[in-house]
């Protein structure tokens, strides 16, 4: 049974919209981190569990961003469902963190989630969160399963006011998260290509190694896994750029379309490592067969050069009591002596039709 299906087993029998927390959990304690700013400044505020949520002041005209690190605590998770009237599904899918990129629109909100991807170099391996993004009029609120660093320009940006990032709203900072996560992937994509790239190396200037076949088998996974991220995600901006009223003003529709446009890039670039890793497939099938080949074809010579002499072998040590040679001194030498010159005439008509050297 795999992982997943026993994490979704926890909530059998249990109504829609119970708070079950269903993945890893990749956090000691659950972490607030909460922002408003406005063209005059930036107030960052330290809460600290549910009776701080519940209390939260808003400040007057400015936009508020909360983001939550770890997602196991349910009571903590309510608690910021019932401060900023979230809907028990959308928190149901919050905790459950095996979720497909999409965009649901509950009126006065948008509940966007997307893959969140770290490549370790040593390992080759690629671990996966989930970030869920809530964008309502003037807050946006992020969850992510532990800290990663994916927004940590954006808060120095914020910090600094560039770009007059203050002065845009929360549709802005809502664009400038996908922007982040989107950035990410393209690290992610030269990683795999760049080891693409070194096995593709590998296999054209020596021998394939016994761990290539591995090699290419995890890097088309991960080729795959990448794939079935941002596929969904460019259907998300694909939703926000058709249907964007009431939450994307126009200026910031143009800055998400050139998200768009990064996401059909990186579809384009994953398409061209899975063509290559296809490549390296058929030619380490090629390069194994043709070893294979060689081999066969340097026993085959060893074989038939020995026929010869296993004949004459045979036919001397029939159980005959006259035969050529048998009582000669000089017998033996001759049947060797015959055996070494029908060797010598089928190495050297071999070595002519270059099946050997």
């Amino acid at each position: 049974m795999s992982h997943d299906k026993k994490l979704r087993s926890k909530k059998s029998g249990l109504a829609p919209g119970a708070l079950i927390h269903l993945g890893d959990v990749k956090t000691d304690t659950p972490s607030l981190d909460l922002l408003e700013y406005d063209p005059a400044g930036i107030y960052p505020q330290e809460l600290a569990g549910e009776a701080a949520v519940r209390a939260l002041q808003r400040r007057p005209g400015a936009i508020l961003w909360l983001n939550v690190y770890g997602l196991q605590d349910a009571g903590l998770m309510a608690a910021i469902g019932e401060r900023f009237g979230l809907h028990p599904l959308v928190l149901e899918d919050i905790l459950n963190t095996d979720q497909r990129p999409k965009v649901d629109d509950y009126g006065d909100y948008l509940y966007l989630v997307g893959r969140l991807f770290d490549y370790h170099p040593r390992s080759h391996q690629l671990a996966s969160d989930q970030v869920s993004v809530i964008l309502g009029h003037d807050f946006v609120l992020t969850f992510q399963e532990r800290p990663s660093g994916t927004f940590h320009a954006l808060r120095e940006r914020l910090h600094a006011n560039r770009n007059q990032i203050r002065r845009l709203g929360a549709d802005y900072l809502a664009y400038s998260l996908l922007d982040s996560l989107v950035d990410r992937y393209f690290g992610l994509v030269e990683q795999v290509g760049d080891h693409a790239e070194v096995l593709e190396a590998s296999l054209i200037n020596r021998r394939p190694r016994p761990g290539v076949l591995q090699s290419i088998h995890r890097h088309k996974r991960q080729v795959t896994t990448l794939r079935r991220a941002i596929w969904p995600l460019r259907e998300v901006l694909n939703v926000l750029l058709r249907s964007h009223e009431g939450f994307f003003r126009a200026e910031t529709v143009l800055y998400l379309r050139d998200v768009y446009d990064h996401t059909v890039h990186l579809i384009e670039s994953l398409e061209d490592l899975r063509d290559l890793l296809t490549g390296l497939l058929d030619i380490y099938l090629s390069a194994v067969s043709n070893r294979v080949n060689l081999e066969v074809r340097a026993l085959t010579v060893v074989a038939t050069i020995f026929m010869p002499a296993t004949l004459i072998a045979g036919i001397f040590g029939m159980n005959f009591h006259t035969m050529p040679w048998l009582e000669a001194p000089e017998g033996f030498w001759y049947a060797m002596g015959i055996m070494g010159v029908i060797a010598a005439i089928m190495l050297a008509a071999f070595w002519r039709r270059r099946l050997i050297g």
